[in-house]
C-alpha cells in the first residue's frame, strides 16, 4: 500500500513538474504591445507640397533651383479612412504658388502664379506584404483629380508613393510623391508633386502582427496542452487520494488497535484538515470577465469540483472571499466583489450545500494579487487575475 501511494505521488509530480514548464512556456509567449499594430483608422493630415511643373521633371528630376515651388504656410490638408485589408480612401487638397523666374511648362515665367489641385487617391499599405513593423508604413497610391496650374485647369491621373513613420498611436510623419499625368490633350503638361506633414489618427482599431498571430496560435495550443496536462493531475490526484484513503484507513485501524490513542486521532485529524484544505486549494480561484458577475463554464466546472469535496466532508466550513481589480470607484468595486460572493455562493448552495456552511466576504479592490493598483499600468490579463472568488476552510 505504502509503495502504491508512492507510486501515486510520483505520477503526479511529474505532472506537475510538466504543468510549470508549460506555465514558463505560456509566460515567454505572452502577448506584448509590440504584438499589436493599428488596422483600421481615420486619419487627417496637414502639411507643405511642393510642386515641380518644369515639364521635364520625370528627366530632370533633382534640378531644385529651377523647378520646385514651395510656400511657407501650411499648403496641404487630407482626410482618409484605412481599413483592416491594407486599402485606404483618401481626398487631398493643395495650394502653391509658380514663382516668378522659375521653369512651368518648359517656360520662365515671368509673375507669381497660384497653383491649386483636389485629388482623390486609393492607396495600399505595404505593411500587408513586407509585415507590420508597428511604427513604419510603406503605400502606394493612384487615383485621379483636378489641378489649377498656371492658369489652365486639367483634370489628371495619379500614382502615388509614401511612407508614414509613427510617433505614437495617434501622431505621426507622412512623406509622400505623387506623378500627376494630365487628361487634357491640350498643351498643359505632366508634373510631380512632393508632399510632407504631420498626421493624426482617430478611432483606431488594433490587430495582430504575423509575429502576435503566431504567438496567438502557439498560446492556444499551449491551452490545449494544459488542459490535457491538469486532466491528468486530475487523474492522478483521484489516485493518489484514493491511495491516501487506504492508507488513512489502515491509519484507522492501527489507531484502533492502539486504543484511540488521543494524540494518533489529533493527527489523523491533522492530516484530513490539511488533505481537504490542499484539496480546495489545488482548485484555485473563480475569475470573473471586466464588469461582470456572472460565472462562466469553467467557474461552474470548479465549483462541482468543489461541492464534491464538501459533499464528502460534511463538517466542513469554508469561508468565500470575493475580489475585483482597481478599475473603478471604490464603492462600485465593493458593489460588483458583493454581487459576485453572493453569485458563487449561490451556486453551491443550488448544488445542495448548505448555507450555514458558507462564510462570505467582499472586499472590493482591496486585496490585489499584483502591483495593478490606480496608478499603475497593466495588461487585461493581470488585471484579470484581481477579479476572483477564492475559497479558504474556517472550520471542521
Amino acid at each position: 500500500m505504502l509503495v502504491m501511494r508512492h507510486s501515486a505521488v510520483l505520477c503526479l509530480t511529474v505532472i506537475l513538474f510538466g504543468s510549470f514548464n508549460l506555465k514558463a512556456q505560456e509566460e515567454d509567449l505572452m502577448l506584448t504591445a509590440k504584438d499589436s499594430v493599428i488596422v483600421s483608422s481615420w486619419i487627417f493630415g496637414l502639411g507643405l507640397n511642393v510642386v515641380d511643373d518644369a515639364g521635364s521633371e520625370f528627366s530632370n528630376f533633382f534640378n531644385f533651383d529651377d523647378n520646385l515651388h514651395i510656400v511657407s504656410l501650411p499648403s496641404r490638408i487630407s482626410a482618409g479612412k484605412y481599413f483592416k485589408n491594407g486599402v485606404g480612401l483618401e481626398i487631398i487638397g493643395t495650394y502653391n504658388r509658380y514663382k516668378s523666374g522659375k521653369t512651368v511648362d518648359q517656360i520662365v515665367i515671368n509673375e507669381d502664379i497660384d497653383y491649386y489641385a483636389a485629388d482623390f487617391r486609393v492607396s495600399y499599405d505595404l505593411n500587408q506584404i513586407l509585415g507590420h513593423t508597428g511604427w513604419f508604413d510603406p503605400y502606394v497610391g493612384i487615383g485621379v483629380g483636378y489641378t489649377d496650374a498656371n492658369n489652365q485647369g486639367r483634370g489628371t491621373y495619379n500614382a502615388a508613393v509614401g511612407f508614414r513613420t509613427w510617433l505614437s498611436d495617434k501622431w505621426g510623419i507622412d512623406i509622400n510623391s505623387t506623378g500627376k499625368w494630365t487628361m487634357n490633350a491640350d498643351n498643359s503638361s505632366n508634373h510631380i508633386q512632393h508632399a510632407a506633414g504631420v498626421v493624426y489618427q482617430i478611432e483606431v482599431e488594433r490587430g495582430l502582427t504575423r509575429k502576435g498571430e503566431e504567438k496567438l496560435r502557439r498560446l492556444q495550443e499551449l491551452e490545449k496542452e494544459r488542459q490535457r496536462v491538469q486532466d491528468s493531475i486530475d487523474a492522478a490526484r483521484k489516485a493518489e487520494e484514493e491511495a491516501k484513503r487506504l492508507a488513512e484507513e489502515l491509519e484507522r485501524k492501527r489507531l484502533e488497535e492502539e486504543k484511540n490513542s488521543e494524540e494518533a486521532l489529533a493527527e489523523a485529524a491533522k492530516r484530513k484538515r490539511d488533505s481537504i484544505e490542499n484539496a480546495i486549494r489545488a482548485l484555485g480561484n473563480v475569475y470573473f470577465d471586466l464588469n461582470s458577475s456572472y460565472l462562466n463554464s469553467n467557474d461552474k466546472a470548479l465549483l462541482d469540483k468543489l461541492t464534491v469535496i464538501l459533499e464528502e466532508n460534511e463538517t466542513v466550513i469554508i469561508e468565500v472571499n470575493s475580489h475585483t481589480d482597481s478599475r473603478g470607484t471604490d464603492k462600485y468595486n465593493l458593489w460588483l466583489s458583493e454581487r459576485r460572493v453572493n453569485r458563487t455562493r449561490d451556486y453551491l448552495i443550488g448544488k445542495g450545500i448548505s448555507e450555514t456552511r458558507i462564510q462570505i466576504e467582499a472586499f472590493g479592490e482591496k486585496s490585489l494579487v499584483n502591483e495593478c493598483d490606480n496608478n499603475t499600468y497593466c495588461t487585461e490579463e493581470k488585471h484579470s487575475q484581481n477579479r476572483r472568488s477564492e475559497f479558504k476552510v474556517i472550520k471542521i
